[in-house]
């Protein structure tokens, strides 16, 4: 069995950061400033937190100024940072919402449930699961299992039927109305192993990057918190509607293999006279 890690800025990844909150950060940074590679992993660790937190300097260090940052939801502290003056800054940190599909990614994605995944999805689309970009499913796919489902209304909770299976083997769903029929997107957490393996591997990947990039730059720069163009709140186009009339029967279709007479579909429920 493998020893879990003893979470330190040297062992910091853009994976496991997810894991922590705002007071975590100023914590560990606080232990990490009695260690001589402070200064020259300053810049690496500063990236790291800051691919899970948001993190503004704090120029103007007034009372009236730092209530503003907590009435946005930000916490403040200080961080020793090589530019700071006395070699203290007060830094202003926020962990970034999960709110779109547009902010998963494959190191935050093994970090939030298939009830938070479900909460995203019906946020951001109405379109259905092949209405997400190839990306967005692969980045889902590599924490959750998924399938698909559309069916007219009247045959989606069918006793014994596929609906029913799904979530009585533990997967969440989610409807999305297509006129009379319904598109049902099934997902659950995929077993602890592959998540493990899979984050494993980022770290050691994370853990390469940064070594290279200690080799090839020589001493890091001075860090400077420049400020980025933070996109995570824009608005998407939700522009994706559905046309009830372009759904045939030839739509009626599922992405999980399921043996027919389990869905307890009489012969004639699909026959080609029968419209729905």
């Amino acid at each position: 069995m493998k020893k879990e890690k003893t979470l330190t800025l040297k062992t910091l990844t853009k994976s496991n950061v997810w894991d922590i909150q705002e007071n975590d950060v100023f914590r560990l940074w606080e232990l990490a400033e009695k260690d001589a590679d402070l200064k020259d992993n300053q810049r690496h660790y500063l990236d790291v937190i800051r691919s899970a937190f948001e993190i503004e300097p704090i120029t103007v260090d007034k009372p009236e100024v730092i209530k503003k940052y907590e009435a946005r939801g930000f916490k403040v502290g200080e961080m020793k940072l090589e530019d700071g003056e006395n070699g203290k800054k007060k830094m202003a940190l926020k962990k970034r919402p999960i709110l779109r599909v547009t902010d998963l990614t494959y190191e935050n994605i093994h970090h939030i449930s298939a009830t938070k995944l479900m909460e995203v999805l019906d946020r951001n689309f109405g379109g259905g699961w092949e209405s997400l970009p190839q990306s967005i499913q692969d980045i889902i796919e590599s924490g959750f299992d998924i399938s698909t489902t559309t069916l007219p209304k009247d045959r989606l909770h069918k006793a014994g039927g596929l609906y029913e299976k799904k979530v009585n083997d533990g997967f969440e769903v989610l409807e999305i109305p297509k006129g009379t029929w319904i598109e049902a997107i099934f997902a659950k957490e995929k077993p602890e192993l592959t998540k493990r393996h899979l984050v494993d591997f980022e770290e050691e990947d994370e853990e390469a990057k940064h070594k290279k990039d200690l080799g090839d730059s020589g001493e890091d720069d001075e860090e400077d918190l420049p400020e980025e163009d933070d996109h995570y709140n824009d608005e998407e186009d939700d522009d994706d509607t559905f046309d009830d009339d372009k759904l045939t029967e030839e739509s009626y279709r599922t992405t999980y293999e399921e043996n027919p007479e389990d869905l307890n579909l009489e012969a004639e429920d699909i026959s080609d006279d029968e419209e729905y």
